[in-house]
């Protein structure tokens, strides 16, 4: 299985590369991108993020690196599709801001590849009602554990709701062009 650089490496890569995004967000945004049908190439965050101004990363780059994971993991029949977070031993509020600037960056992404209306099942159609609500919540402070396990299962949805949408956009369309 592919797995996703560490968060300090796409940090680190996005600040050089002169992108204007958190690495949450900017991995979300390459998800949205790919689970509404974008291109994989290794120019994306030209694409994904709307400015042709942008480099392509570096072979083997960190931002490189996200891109073959991202696109591995949402290929893969396994389910082990991961969200590119802080560690669990970040704060409670670090890490629900994080999730909702993936939101942010998904929805970003996946309405610049999908379109205005793209062809989705009424399960993928709510569950990006449900990821739009997302992207505008903002976390209250509290460390206890009930917040501790209701980001969990928000963090769980979020992932099953992405697959949900690249199965919608990008698979189910490649699975009919199979049989034709």
């Amino acid at each position: 299985m592919a797995e996703l650089p560490l968060i300090d490496d796409v940090a680190q890569a996005s600040r050089r590369a002169g992108l204007a995004a958190e690495p949450s967000e900017l991995h979300g945004a390459l998800c949205g991108w790919l689970s509404g049908g974008g291109e994989n190439a290794a120019n994306w965050p030209a694409r994904v993020l709307a400015d042709e101004s942008l480099p392509a990363p570096e072979a083997d780059s960190a931002l490189d690196q996200l891109r073959k994971a991202s696109v591995a993991q949402l290929d893969d029949r396994g389910f082990g599709f991961e969200l590119l977070l802080p560690e669990i031993d970040d704060s409670l509020n670090a890490r629900a801001d994080a999730l909702f600037d993936w939101c942010r960056g998904f929805l970003g992404g996946f309405g610049l590849a999908a379109g205005a209306r793209p062809p989705l099942s009424e399960e993928a159609e709510e569950a990006l009602h449900d990821l739009a609500r997302l992207a505008q919540a903002a976390p209250e402070s509290s460390d206890d554990d009930e917040d501790e396990h209701a980001l969990a299962e928000i963090e769980e949805f979020v992932r099953v709701a992405v697959l949900l949408l690249h199965g919608d956009c990008v698979l189910a369309p490649r699975h009919r062009q199979s049989l034709n």
